[in-house]
């Protein structure tokens, strides 16, 4: 007994690093590797764990850090912003999934109160799997992430009058229950403590703490903080979720949110990891043995029916086409709020406890679904509909007449292309993502989707008729590539390039261009003067040595130029470029002196 703790921890790391790398070696998931992992040592597995219920309430503690973290990310200024998304967004989505699911419930003959009960908990999504899933996939700022963010968070919010409508359910009234006014009165005094405690009370802590130097104090006390917002919001029954998520928020303009977020990271993977296999282990399957089509039609159903509501609303949404099946599926799933409120409803009498065990497990298996489903979206359904928007983009590019042609409408080429769309210069834009040419469309922007390396695409863009090229593309060989094929069709036609890197400046050059800018060379040049300033050289002096550094290296670089591919030669001509370069600087700080001298006298 006195090692039982040891070899649990055993088992789960055990199973995670067995099955995690596995399931993501075959294309499916960490998360639905961690939920087979959890059901390989469960109780209907191998039967190495058995407390499931306490590994899973403590495992939940991964969920709060995740929201923590978030929160973090997010200044007060810019979830302010999201009010709309929030609340608009995530109201009509609780709302219709409840109405859906209720009357098919309804329908099938289910009593009105386990009905609406049902629906209320289905209509809630897992905050763990989605929001891990967007962050293994680096989608949440992509337009299906912020919706899908903005309803997680309404719903958090939205659980909290779900629980506190189940005692009226039942008709049970205790001290315990208390009326919905004080429970809003309760939540609004809760995040107000919250703002004001990590305004004036957390920061003077960190900074005390931070004064220490030991970082592990500092990693003591910011697990220290989220336990005590957990215990806070447990003892006013509200969501701990929510609470730390605010206090992320509050905390997201202090100093100290780049120390706290890579001191909390670890944990919030490692418990995230445990919540998921704690998740995998709670699958009931002697519930599953005893009715099993039963649990697969109010699985399917409730697939069917979320999946089927938050796509239409995905069109409502401005998610772009590409990317709305992928958020329905998403979201689809039943949440870890459904256990909180079926709990709920079974104190309350108004869930039956098979009722009950049987939704548990409806839930349960619809999380283990959304992996399964994400899966089948990548491997079928995201290639066809890039196939399909592919040949409808490039079949609907007419022949342009504008001067300009710009490839690459990136980070680069978007620069660019405001510039002349301000100055009223008529621009063509070909670039291969369709994500990006959507949204750029609603702004207004004559962008096509296409392979600007082809030639059948460059001249129904216009290329003909075009003055300039500017080469904007990403990589380095898809834009050799275009200048090639430039050359060798459009032998006359100016190209201006973006060089990503000195190689790629010579290459270019090789094939004749000579109006090229190395992409981060100027900012970085211009960085630099602003640090001189601030380390007390006057601006002139400042922009002087900015100036001078730009002149010499451009020489340097026509001097390397003829030797670029001898690296000897290049290693020994740099080296002594760098010698003139630190003599002029000499002999201009000399020259500044002399003239600082002349003019004090």
């Amino acid at each position: 007994m006195e090692h039982r703790f040891l070899l649990n921890m055993l088992f789960f790391l055990v199973a995670a690093v067995v099955m995690v790398p596995l399931a993501k070696r075959l294309g499916m998931g960490a998360v639905l590797g961690y939920l087979l992992a959890g059901t390989a040592i469960g109780p209907w597995g191998l039967g190495l764990i058995d407390n499931v219920d306490d590994i899973l309430e403590f495992s939940e503690f991964g969920v709060v850090l995740l929201l923590f973290l978030i929160g973090l990310e997010l200044e007060p200024a810019r979830l302010w912003a999201l009010r709309r998304p929030i609340f608009g967004w995530g109201g009509a989505q609780v709302a219709l999934v409840s109405i859906g699911l209720g009357a098919a419930a309804l329908a099938l003959g289910v009593d009105w109160k386990t009905a609406m009960v049902a629906a209320l908990g289905l209509s809630l999504s897992s905050t763990a799997i989605v929001l891990a899933t967007l962050g293994e996939r680096k989608l949440l700022q992509t337009p299906a992430g912020s919706v899908g963010f903005s309803i997680l968070l309404f719903q958090d919010i939205a659980a909290i009058p779900m629980i506190g409508l189940i005692p009226l359910l039942g008709g049970v009234v205790s001290d315990s229950s208390a009326p919905m006014w004080q429970r809003v009165g309760k939540l609004v005094a809760v995040l107000a403590a919250l703002i004001i405690g990590g305004r004036f009370l957390v920061n003077p802590a960190f900074r005390f703490i931070a004064r220490t130097g030991l970082r592990e104090l500092f990693t003591a006390f910011a697990l220290l903080l989220v336990i005590a917002i957990c215990l806070l919001m447990q003892s006013v029954s509200l969501s701990m979720a929510l609470g730390t998520f605010m206090a992320g928020v509050v905390l997201a303009d202090s100093e100290y949110r780049h120390e706290l977020i890579s001191d909390l990271e670890p944990f919030k993977g490692l418990l995230l990891g445990l919540f998921f296999i704690a998740v995998g282990m709670s699958v009931d399957i002697g519930v599953l043995r005893a009715q099993p089509w039963l649990i697969l039609a109010a699985v399917s159903i409730l697939l069917t029916i979320k999946l089927g509501i938050l796509y239409l609303l995905s069109k409502r949404f401005a998610i772009p086409s590409s990317q709305q099946l992928f958020f329905a599926m998403l979201l689809s799933q039943g949440g870890e709020f459904a256990f909180v409120i079926f709990g709920a409803a079974t104190d309350a009498s108004v869930l039956s406890a098979g009722n009950a065990a049987i939704l548990v497990v409806v839930v349960t298996l619809s999380m283990v679904a959304t992996p399964l489903l994400l899966l089948l979206h990548d491997k079928l359904i995201a290639p066809r509909l890039r196939a399909a928007k592919k040949v409808r983009k490039d079949d609907q590019i007419e022949e342009q007449d504008n001067p300009v042609l710009i490839a690459g409408f990136g980070r680069f080429g978007q620069i660019i292309g405001r510039l002349l769309f301000a100055n009223k210069i008529g621009v063509t834009v070909l670039d291969h993502d369709p994500d990006q040419i959507e949204l750029l469309r609603r702004f207004g922007y004559k962008v096509f989707y296409g392979d600007a390396t082809r030639l059948d695409l460059l001249i129904a863009a216009g290329i003909g008729n075009a003055r300039t090229l500017v080469v904007a593309i990403d990589d380095v060989s898809q834009s050799l590539a275009l200048v090639d094929t430039v050359r060798r069709n459009f032998p006359d036609l100016t190209i201006l390039a973006r060089a990503r890197n000195v190689t790629h400046f010579y290459q270019l050059r090789n094939r004749g261009v000579t109006l090229l800018q190395r992409e981060v060379f100027e900012s970085a040049l211009q960085l630099g003067a602003q640090v001189l300033e601030q380390l007390g050289f006057e601006a002139e002096r400042a922009q002087q040595a900015a100036a001078t550094f730009r002149a010499h290296n451009l020489k340097t670089l026509e001097t390397v130029y003829p030797h670029y591919k001898d690296i000897d030669k290049v290693v020994s001509l740099t080296r002594k470029a760098q010698q003139e370069l630190e003599e002029m600087f000499s002999q201009d700080a000399a020259a500044f002196h002399a003239d600082q001298q002349a003019a004090s006298t």
